[in-house]
């Protein structure tokens, strides 16, 4: 049972990887638009969450809902996450960190929370 637990987080990492290549890469582009960050890290994040999703979906869990149930809840989980993301970066900005190093920090923060939420609610 471990190692069952150990494989899928493995796999959420490994996914979650293309997905914050994905959040970070749109954010980059939209930065050096001069978009405000917090829209940026937003879209950004929305992104990356479509990415997740649908790696999740296929490769990381064994979900016991069709796509459109699925769908439905990693929606609602999708809102709760993009605030706390905004929330943890804007939080680390005004104590003075840059916008990468609180996008990275609350990256971090969120990676535990979102697999939690992904394996016990959005999937099963």
């Amino acid at each position: 049972m471990i190692r069952r637990h150990f494989r899928s987080f493995s796999l959420h990492v490994l996914t979650g990887v293309l997905a914050v290549a994905a959040h970070y890469l749109t954010m980059y582009g939209l930065l050096s638009l001069a978009t405000p960050p917090l829209m940026a890290t937003t879209i950004g994040f929305l992104c990356g969450a479509l990415v997740r999703f649908v790696l999740s979906y296929c490769h990381v869990f064994s979900p016991t809902r069709s796509v459109k149930a699925a769908s439905w809840r990693f929606v609602l989980a999708i809102m709760l996450q993009v605030s706390c993301n905004a929330l943890l970066v804007k939080s680390a900005m005004l104590f003075g960190l840059s916008i990468w190093p609180s996008q990275v920090l609350a990256t971090g923060l969120l990676t535990f929370l979102n697999y939690l939420v992904y394996r016990w609610w959005v999937f099963r």
